[in-house]
C-alpha cells in the first residue's frame, strides 16, 4: 500500500472512531447545552449610604439618654448614655404590640374580663367585645394602659410577660427587662435607648403595625357598636413635622418624658429614641433640625 493510501486510511479510521454519533456523552452535551453554558449570576450586595456629620457639633437636648440611628444601615449618628438603664414607661407597648401580633389575629374578638384605670386609658368596659385590631389601636395610638393590660390578661398575664421578655432577648435587647405590658413604673422594669431602637426597628418591619403607630386619630368601637372610643395619638409632633411617622410616647413621674420616633427625609430613614427628657417634643424637634442641617451621606462604590 502506498504511503498516501496508508495516511488516508489512518485519517478516516481515527475520524469515525472519534465521531460522537449517538454516544451517551454526545447527547448530554447536545441536548443540555444551555445548562452547560449557563453562568451562575453573581450575588448583588446592597451597600447602604453611610451617614456622616458635616460639622462636629450636636443638638441641644434635655434628655438623659439618646440614640439616633440611620435605619437602613443601622449606623449610629448620635448617642448619649444609650446603654443607661431607665424606666421605659409606655414605650414598653412597642414590645406588647409585637407579641400581640405574634399570638393573635387582628380580627380575633376579645371579651374584656378585667381592666385597669391607672394612668392613660382608652376606656374599655368589662363585658365589652372588641377586636384585637381595635385594642392595638388603643395601645399604640392612645397609649391605653387598659388596652395593653387586656391583651396580656386575655392570653394569660404571666405567660404574656414571659413572651415580652423572650421577644426582647430575641431582638438583642440585652439591657432590658419587662414586668408589665403597659410600662407603669416597676422596680424591675427597665430598658435603654439602644434597646428600644431595636424594638422600633422590628416594629417598622411590620407594615400593619407601622400603619397603626402613624395614625393621628381614629374612632373605634366594640363589635356590637355599643361602645365607641375616640383615640388621639399622644405624639404631638405627628402631623406637625413632615416626614415624622410616629412610633411611641412614654411618661411616668419616675421615667420622665420618653419618645421613640420614626423620621424620613430625602429618602433617608431614622429612628430617634429619647429617654428621661424634660421636653421630649422639643428635644425631638432640635434633633430633626440638626439632622437636616448637619447629616449627609456617602454612597460607597465598589
Amino acid at each position: 500500500m502506498r504511503p498516501k493510501h496508508i495516511f488516508l486510511f489512518i485519517f478516516f479510521t481515527l475520524f469515525f472512531l472519534s465521531y460522537p454519533g449517538d454516544s451517551y456523552y454526545f447527547h448530554i452535551f447536545a441536548y443540555n447545552r444551555e445548562l452547560i453554558n449557563k453562568v451562575e449570576p453573581t450575588t448583588k450586595i446592597n451597600i447602604h449610604p453611610i451617614p456622616y456629620l458635616k460639622l462636629p457639633y450636636y443638638p441641644e437636648v434635655t434628655a438623659e439618654s439618646i440614640y439616633l440611628v440611620d435605619l437602613p444601615s443601622f449606623t449610629p449618628i448620635y448617642s448619649k448614655n444609650e446603654n443607661l438603664k431607665l424606666f421605659p414607661a409606655s414605650t414598653t407597648k412597642i414590645l406588647t404590640a409585637l407579641v400581640a401580633y405574634d399570638i393573635y389575629k387582628p380580627n380575633q374578638i376579645i371579651t374584656v374580663k378585667k381592666t385597669i384605670e391607672e394612668g392613660q386609658i382608652m376606656g374599655l368596659i368589662i363585658g365589652e367585645k372588641i377586636t384585637v385590631e381595635n385594642i392595638l389601636y388603643g395601645t399604640l395610638v392612645h397609649s391605653g394602659n387598659d388596652a395593653a393590660f387586656v391583651l396580656a390578661d386575655n392570653y394569660g398575664y404571666d405567660k404574656f410577660i414571659n413572651l415580652i421578655n423572650k421577644k426582647a432577648d430575641a431582638l438583642g435587647m440585652k439591657n432590658s427587662y419587662f414586668s408589665n405590658p403597659n410600662g407603669l413604673d416597676s422596680g424591675t422594669q427597665h430598658s435603654t435607648a439602644y434597646d428600644l431602637s431595636l424594638a422600633a426597628r422590628e416594629l417598622l418591619k411590620n407594615p400593619y403595625l407601622s400603619k397603626i403607630v402613624s395614625t393621628k386619630e381614629i374612632t373605634i368601637s366594640d363589635v356590637d357598636f355599643k361602645y365607641f372610643h375616640q383615640l388621639t395619638n399622644v405624639n404631638k409632633l405627628l402631623g406637625e413635622i413632615q416626614g415624622l411617622g410616629g412610633l411611641k410616647t412614654g411618661y411616668t413621674e419616675n421615667a420622665g418624658e420618653n419618645l421613640v420616633s420614626f423620621y424620613k427625609k430625602n429618602g433617608h430613614q431614622f429612628i430617634i429614641v429619647i429617654l428621661k427628657s424634660l421636653d421630649r417634643f422639643n428635644d425631638t424637634r432640635n434633633i430633626i433640625k440638626w439632622i437636616e442641617e448637619n447629616v449627609d451621606y456617602i454612597n460607597p462604590k465598589f
